[in-house]
């Protein structure tokens, strides 16, 4: 394994050169964190740009959330992992440090964690996604909200109330609640 394009964290295999860092709003109160850059984000060099991307800003929006002014968004790991597969915990600990030095930089009020990954890359827990999302968790002196990721999202597409989009509607609206507070 070789480092890519020089960003001194990556473990992925060299042929993955392109290294996704965020996009949004550097000074927004909310930060949004994903697993990894996916084949369209690979492509673009901006994090959730592909359909989950696009699903995750309408449900945003559907709340009164603009994902370019009120958020900054990026990934646990930087890089796209082979075949789109789950970031090893290797590869997430080598992006540790950069994701820290991203939080303390942004300084948000709010952080999102988008998927089981992002749980357990911030917080240490492993596999309760279903069980952690929506409720509020506080870690180094943040509010941190669990929600499911947008791509499981897309694989269960049902509008109806207490299905996955509605719940993770609700989380959000939760999310901009809280952010209303803010001075």
């Amino acid at each position: 394994m070789e480092r890519t394009n020089g960003c001194g964290a990556c473990v992925m295999p060299v042929q993955q050169p392109q290294v996704v860092v965020s996009r949004g709003n550097p000074q927004a109160c909310l930060m949004v964190i994903g697993e990894a850059p996916g084949a369209r984000e690979d492509e673009l060099g901006k994090p959730f740009v592909g359909r989950s991307g696009q699903l995750l800003d309408r449900l945003m929006e559907s709340v009164g959330l603009d994902p370019v002014v009120d958020a900054y968004i990026c990934n646990v790991v930087k890089c796209r992992p082979p075949k789109n597969r789950r970031p090893t915990l290797a590869e997430i600990a080598s992006y540790r440090p950069w994701l820290q030095q991203q939080i303390e930089l942004v300084d948000p009020y709010v952080i999102a964690l988008a998927g089981s990954t992002a749980v357990e890359a911030i917080l240490g827990i492993k596999g309760g996604i279903t069980k952690l999302r929506g409720q509020w968790q506080h870690w180094h002196g943040r509010l941190l909200m669990p929600l499911l990721h947008p791509a499981y999202l897309l694989r269960n597409p049902s509008p109806v109330d207490g299905a996955p989009i509605a719940l993770t509607r609700g989380d959000l609206m939760s999310i901009r609640h809280r952010l209303s507070n803010v001075d």
